[in-house]
């Protein structure tokens, strides 16, 4: 019996994906459930496992966009398990290495032909030559027996020093489907939306502070490290909840406001930025916060994020301090009407009761949709935000630390 394998549904609203890389070959026996090939949908990468065991024919290339529901591979159930490895496959691989080395051997290499042209520019290429500055020695010709044409006197450049003789290839490949998505979203996301940013900036000290105080109980209790995406979070829930129009989209001439706080975290994946969702996460305590981190990162990291897993999100928080970015106007992610991005802390002279300090200061920024929320609100919020955090016990723990960390 024969079956034929066809794209399962990742997910709503996903119509086509793309075969980004086959995991077996044509022909190639293949067993229940065991993963044949990696597809991209515009949201995600996932993997596709074989429905039956039996011999694999594969009836689509990597690179080609399948629809959902299209035939990509057929599976003959009927065909016999082979015993160990077949031996045509091993010396096929063998003769294909050696066959280059004997043609090789056999074709000599073949000596350009130097004439009295080799070097030589036509009337046309030696004027181009002589306006722009350049030695026809400098210049190879492409042209019969070596002749420098126009077209490569145009494309000659001046020397700008002595050549170093360094690589200059270059190379091309094709951009994946999640990428293009990204990239269609985000110039989607600056033409389709008034997007504003503001700035501030955060003492991160009485985080320092609290952090140095009880991190290592709480990664002893709890299983998780006490980090900063917990105290952001809060802080954000905190200001969404001050502040419910940022909390809030378009949807054609309405504003869909949420009295929950789905907040997505940008996440660098292997195969790109990914956006995992922290669902109700006004109603998760900081370990929670922490261990549901953990979870979205790793799995976003190992390519074994889900579709759903990513979908939603009322809120962003993305983090380029991470990679040492002092200052960044992140992009909205839409259909969402801002975005907070957190950069690197670095030890700067500050004003304090009258007195220059060093302190470990971030820079914070909130991109906004100025066609839903207006310049007070925006400030307003990351103003709460930056309150929140230069006073977590009182803010964001009611004055119990204990209590707000679990120990």
């Amino acid at each position: 019996m024969v079956l034929e394998m066809k794209v399962p549904s990742p997910g709503e609203s996903i119509t086509e994906v793309e075969i980004a890389e086959w995991l077996v070959q044509d022909g190639d026996y293949v067993e229940k459930d065991q993963a044949i090939a990696e597809v991209d949908s515009d949201k995600a990468t996932l993997e596709l496992p074989a429905e039956e065991s039996g011999i694999i024919t594969l009836k689509a290339e990597e690179g080609d966009a399948v629809a959902v529901g299209e035939v990509v591979c057929l599976i003959d159930t009927s065909a016999a398990k082979p015993e160990g490895d077949p031996a045509p496959v091993t010396e096929k691989k063998e003769e294909a290495k050696e066959e280059p080395a004997k043609k090789e051997d056999a074709k000599p290499a073949e000596v350009k032909k130097e004439t009295y042209a080799s070097g030589t520019p036509s009337p046309a290429a030696k004027k181009i030559l002589d306006e722009k500055g350049i030695d026809a020695t400098s210049v190879s010709g492409t042209g019969r027996d070596g002749r420098i044409t126009k077209d490569d006197a145009v494309k000659a450049v001046p020397s700008m020093g002595t050549p170093t003789g360094g690589n200059r290839g270059e190379s091309r490949s094709k951009l994946s489907m999640l990428r293009r998505k990204v990239a269609e979203r985000l110039v989607a996301a600056k033409n389709e939306t008034a997007m504003l940013t503001t700035f501030n900036e955060v003492d991160m000290s009485p985080i320092f502070e609290l952090r140095k105080q009880y991190k290592e109980t709480f990664k002893e209790k709890h299983g998780v490290s006490l980090g900063f995406m917990s105290f952001f979070t809060k802080a954000v829930v905190r200001a969404l909840e001050m502040y419910p129009a940022v909390n809030s989209m378009i949807d054609g001439k309405e504003m869909l406001s949420y009295d929950f706080c789905d907040i997505s975290i940008a996440v660098s994946g292997p195969k790109g930025l990914m956006v995992p969702v922290i669902r109700n996460a006004e109603n998760l305590t900081f370990r929670g916060v922490e261990a549901e981190v953990k979870r979205l990162a790793i799995r976003a990291r190992e390519g074994e994020i889900t579709v759903d897993e990513m979908t939603g999100g009322t809120f962003t928080i993305t983090n380029g301090g991470v990679f040492g970015s002092m200052l960044s106007t992140p992009i909205i992610n839409p259909p969402q009407s801002a975005i907070l991005g957190m950069h690197n802390i670095v030890e700067r002279p500050v004003a304090k009761d009258g007195q220059v300090v060093i302190a470990p200061i971030m820079y914070v920024a909130l991109s906004y949709d100025h066609r839903i929320i207006d310049g007070k609100e925006s400030v307003g919020f990351l103003v709460a935000v930056k309150e929140a955090l230069e006073n977590p016990e009182e803010l964001l723990m009611d004055g119990n630390v204990k209590k707000a960390l679990e120990l």
